[in-house]
């Protein structure tokens, strides 16, 4: 689902991944960019925030991975 929000509200699909400065600076630099260029650059940022969703999934499941390895 995250994906999807990503695709029309990136700010807060990376503030839903756990990155609230990054989230900040991403709104700080997207509606400028939505305003002045007419949405050009907004795939730019999609692409961003899909690429942290995904990282944080990764994280997630390295640290479950681990988690698991160390109770045996």
């Amino acid at each position: 689902m995250n994906y999807v929000l990503a695709l029309f509200l990136p700010p807060l699909s990376v503030l839903l991944t756990g990155r609230i400065f990054l989230a900040i600076i991403v709104l700080l630099i997207w509606i400028p960019a939505i305003i002045f260029s007419g949405g050009l650059t907004h795939p730019m940022f999609i692409l961003l925030a899909w690429i942290l969703i995904y990282q944080s999934g990764e994280e997630r499941r390295t640290r479950r991975i681990e988690r698991s390895g160390r109770s045996d």
